[in-house]
């Protein structure tokens, strides 16, 4: 499965997404985790100091060694330079799997918290009014586009806050998006700004109340966001120890909290794979992204990069050398 964290700045987004990926891996699930968010703090849930997360290696420094990886013996793709952030798999591409050995994994990918952490890098000083964040989460994009998850694995990705995270066709590549809001006005204004823009891509939203303390909060939650709430969390003294800097194995999180978690577990793992839809929302986007900007860097037209033939799912893994996803 793989999943995204979205809600309204502080409010707790980064938190759940590290108390899921910390049961998941509690559980011994392959869990492959993507800080994708601004703000790089998904380290730090998960119980890295602040030094260990400074030094753990940002995905966009090793772009051109994403691109060449995964690009493999793509005859559409005329060198891993021709490639962007949106470019699908086809025939000849290197896939992904959650858990193997490969050399995108040896570069970017370390173990914090019990669990394989991949990070976009934080916002640097040279990047001040020069660029987007939507440049470094790119190497993010590529790398969901040709991942193919089985069941019971699971990619869980900490998105930036609030709608920036339509700024680019990430939004479309997640079998689950929980929606983690707030019992607050401005928490459920940005949810039913995210439910507006994605309602036309099929993406399926789940709503994970936060901070609830009180029968009041609930039905505040319940009154204005309906059957999309699954679940909720109240207050919680891990957390809050977490927030002190004092890391507590999963098992403590209180229990109602963990049957939060068991619940979105549950909704992932209930949620059919649809392949087909995956692949063309990738060609979508990337025929979009060609059309605004994309032609113009390559200097060629980014539409020949498209396999028409081709679909991304676990027999296209298998196609490409891969042993099967586990069933």
């Amino acid at each position: 499965m793989k999943i995204a964290f979205v809600g309204k700045g502080g409010s707790g987004k980064t938190t759940l997404a590290s108390l899921l990926i910390s049961h998941l891996a509690d559980q011994r699930r392959p869990v492959l985790a993507l800080d994708a968010d601004i703000n790089q703090h998904l380290a730090v849930a998960l119980g890295a100091t602040e030094d260990e997360a400074a030094a753990l290696p940002a995905l966009g420094a090793h772009l051109p060694l994403i691109k060449d990886h995964l690009r493999g013996a793509n005859p559409r793709i005329a060198s891993a330079d021709a490639m962007i952030k949106t470019t699908p798999p086809g025939a000849g591409s290197r896939l992904l799997r959650v858990a193997e050995d490969n050399p995108v994994y040896r570069a970017c990918v370390r173990e914090v918290g019990g669990a394989r952490l991949a990070v976009t890098g934080p916002f640097a000083e040279r990047d001040l009014g020069v660029a987007c964040y939507h440049s470094k989460v790119g190497a993010v994009e590529l790398l969901l586009n040709h991942l193919v998850d089985g069941d019971g694995e699971y990619v869980v990705v900490d998105m930036t806050a609030g709608a920036d995270s339509f700024a680019s066709g990430l939004f479309t590549r997640f079998d689950v998006t929980f929606l983690v809001c707030e019992p607050t006005v401005r928490s459920v204004a940005v949810y039913r700004q995210y439910l507006d823009h994605a309602r036309d891509f099929g993406v399926r939203i789940a709503v994970v109340g936060n901070k609830v303390s009180d029968e009041r909060d609930l039905e505040f939650l319940r009154d204005r966001v309906g059957d999309d709430l699954l679940t909720w969390l109240g207050r919680s003294d891990h957390v809050r120890a977490a927030e002190r800097g004092e890391v507590r194995p999963i098992g403590r999180l209180e229990q109602a909290n963990r049957a939060a978690l068991a619940a979105m577990c549950a909704l992932a793992e209930a949620t059919d794979k649809d392949w087909p839809t995956y692949q063309r929302q990738a060609v979508e986007f990337h025929l979009r992204n060609a059309r605004a900007w994309g032609n113009d860097r390559a200097g060629a037209d980014l539409a020949d990069q498209v396999d028409p033939d081709f679909v991304i799912s676990p027999d296209a893994l298998s196609r490409s050398g891969h042993a099967p996803v586990p069933n």
